[in-house]
């Protein structure tokens, strides 16, 4: 890649970037970002498309006899929270850092990802097909984000997915299923031996969350884990409460199913198990695919994420990547380092360039 377009590119990207942050792009509130979004690549020759605050767009040269790499992250944010001393939407460049929500989380890893896709845009000489996917309501697991568009995509081999993870690269990401649980009892006064309390037979099970470790343990993700983080019983002090409610969120690995960890759930437990969805899957990549030699090729560190992201509702093999630091995410006076924006364009063209040049 030449100077003069790299220079173009990065420029471009922070311009970009710089005009997100400064439109409000709260989940299912996406609509002027993703126009912003739209006009940029129509102004560069690109014809995108767009279904609900989705864009999307192939390369010109997209050959369906081809295998295909979706490259993909989300223009939405979370609000602002109250600690915030700068103007959120202020895309303010200071000693090389540019702030303002959004930036890190996902608008950095974003304009990254839509600069790479610009370099390959022309290019009739590749292996492999190059789409883009600018998604919404990432931040809330939406479904009118990533799985709103799937269908319409031409068939996906592997995907690139942007966030912000320093450059190291995921190779795989836990799943996510919220548990919504229920314990019965019966309401009674609490001067006198009445009633059965809802929260003391709540608390076996709540244990039981706390302490049991499942069996098999993935090889890059580890462990399984359960959290109880909501618990909601009683109305008065002098009532022996009748119900007790409490939430689990379970972090699943690719050891299990989200249908196999359930079932082992209510096999242990008395309360009442209701999953939210069963769609926030575990993701990952085989260790030999082309993408992972190439980061290994390039010194790029491995591991397995915690979190979660569009890649659970991504099913084919993906990858999670990006400029910026995850510990930013979400965090009062967000920032990137412009130079981080550099690096990401570099990173994600030099995996590419092993993969889809011929």
């Amino acid at each position: 890649m030449k100077d003069n377009i790299k220079s173009t590119l990065l420029s471009d990207a922070i311009d970009l970037l710089k005009s997100l942050i400064a439109t409000p792009s709260y989940s299912k509130e996406e609509a002027g970002t993703a126009s912003l979004i739209s006009t940029f690549l129509e102004q560069r020759g690109v014809v995108p498309e767009r279904k609900g605050n989705n864009i999307w767009a192939l390369n010109r040269h997209f050959d369906s006899g081809k295998p295909t790499v979706l490259l993909n992250s989300h223009h939405d944010t979370v609000k602002p929270n109250p600690g915030y001393t700068r103007d959120p939407f202020a895309p303010d460049v200071v000693d090389g850092k540019l702030f303002g929500l959004g930036s890190n989380d996902a608008g950095g890893p974003l304009v990254s990802l839509i600069a790479t896709f610009l370099h390959y845009y022309d290019r009739a000489d590749l292996k492999y097909n190059v789409i883009l996917a600018a998604s919404a309501e990432e931040e809330i697991s939406g479904r009118d984000g990533i799985e709103r568009i799937w269908d319409a995509l031409p068939k996906i081999d592997f995907a690139i997915v942007g966030e912000p993870t320093l450059c190291d690269m995921a190779t795989a990401e836990k799943g996510l299923m919220v548990l919504d649980c229920t314990v019965k009892g019966v309401s009674g006064h609490a001067a006198r031996e009445e009633g059965v309390n809802a929260i003391y037979l709540a608390l076996p099970d709540i244990d039981w969350f706390r302490t049991y470790s499942f069996e098999r343990v993935s090889s890059t993700l580890g462990a399984m884990k359960m959290t109880v983080s909501i618990i909601q019983a009683g109305a008065q002090h002098n009532v022996v409460p009748a119900e007790c409610k409490f939430t689990v969120d379970v972090r699943v690995t690719d050891a299990y199913t989200l249908e196999e960890a359930l079932s082992i759930i209510k096999q242990h437990v008395k309360c009442e198990v209701v999953p939210r969805s069963l769609r926030m899957r575990s993701s990952g990549i085989d260790p030999e695919h082309p993408l992972v030699r190439a980061a290994v090729n390039n010194g790029l560190k491995l591991y397995g994420s915690p979190t979660t992201s569009d890649q659970a509702l991504i099913p084919v093999p993906s990858v999670k990547i990006g400029p910026g630091d995850s510990a930013r995410s979400h965090s009062a006076d967000e920032f990137i380092y412009v130079d981080e924006i550099a690096k990401g364009i570099n990173t994600y063209i030099k995996l590419l360039d092993e993969v889809v040049e011929q």
